[in-house]
């Protein structure tokens, strides 16, 4: 794991511009290892997806070795070398010999982690509900209206994708206990349609019943890469008031990656089977400590010179 390069938080406060969108992503990776690393193109359009996001979150990245995720680090400061970006990953989780990672990638300029865990799969009620638990993050932001926010990236196991689902309220309560925060974005592959979750089960989803979770990409929308597939797999829930109040009208979406990058059906399903879903807040910056012009200007330019040296 890689130690964030964190930023004091009066540099963030700097480089954060009054109007700017803050942009989240999801996106599940399909088995992303250092075989999909070892390939150039693959690497290619990988890199050019995760620079469109201030934090990215991966799902299905299989890395047993640790190398392929370090790797993609590196091609993404080589391709967009205007951001410092850090990672977190969590544990290889899930059952038997099929396990995964949850890995957070983010810009250093908009953010610090403040805190992460990853759920304790006990309730009584419920106990081991998850193939693959919740790795969950607790965010600062530069940010007067939304300062902090939490992050809940779920993989859902399809056989069991109405279960998990349901039991992310349980996650929603044991972080809100925790943090004592609402403000929250469930995200990820949910595997939340296509006979997985049947309509008449949704009536018995917590989740999705509860009256103060929105979720923000509907059931037509389609977040597959198959052109004979039309699925709402991949989802984004907001929870909380700011939050709610901080997203972009409209800017919840799958992204069609292959139509972006002029990728054929075969090609795009070397990166991935699913587009990333994705979803804006709007940026409205903390006022600037008091300070002098000139100390600004000074810092200023140790913060542009240190990122310029890599670091």
């Amino acid at each position: 794991m890689e130690t964030p390069r964190s930023l004091p938080a009066v540099l963030l406060l700097l480089l954060c511009t009054g109007a700017a969108a803050f942009r989240i992503c999801a996106f599940n990776a399909q088995r992303f290892a250092e075989g999909k690393v070892n390939k150039p193109r693959v690497v290619d359009i990988l890199v050019k997806i995760l620079a469109r996001c201030d934090i990215s979150v991966l799902q299905e990245v299989m890395d047993a070795k640790g190398k392929a995720v370090p790797a993609l680090m590196n091609a993404l400061h080589q391709f967009d070398d205007l951001h410092s970006y850090s990672y977190l990953t969590s544990p290889l989780l899930g059952r038997g010999n099929y396990q995964e990672r949850y890995v957070y990638i983010y810009r250093n300029q908009k953010i610090q982690i403040l805190d992460y865990y990853t759920y304790e799969d006990l309730h009584p009620d419920r106990p081991d509900v998850f193939a693959r638990e919740p790795f969950i993050a607790r965010f600062s932001m530069a940010n007067k209206e939304l300062p902090e926010l939490v992050l809940i990236p779920q993989h859902t196991m399809p056989s069991k994708a109405e279960a998990e689902i349901d039991a992310l309220y349980d996650v929603f309560l044991n972080v809100q206990e925790r943090w004592a925060t609402e403000d929250m974005i469930f995200l990820g592959d949910f595997n939340a349609d296509c006979g997985y979750v049947a309509k008449k089960r949704w009536k018995d989803i917590r989740l999705r019943q509860k009256p103060d979770f929105h979720w923000l990409i509907g059931d037509q929308a389609d977040t597959t890469v198959r052109e004979k597939t039309r699925c709402a797999y991949d989802r984004i829930v907001i929870h909380g008031e700011r939050c709610l109040g901080a997203v972009v009208p409209g800017s919840a979406r799958p992204f069609d990656f292959p139509k972006e990058f002029g990728l054929s059906e075969e090609e795009a399903l070397e990166i991935s089977d699913h587009y990333p879903v994705e979803v804006e807040l709007s940026s409205s910056c903390k006022k600037l400590q008091p300070a002098s012009l000139a100390g600004l200007v000074l810092l200023t330019i140790v913060v542009i010179s240190d990122s310029r040296c890599g670091i």
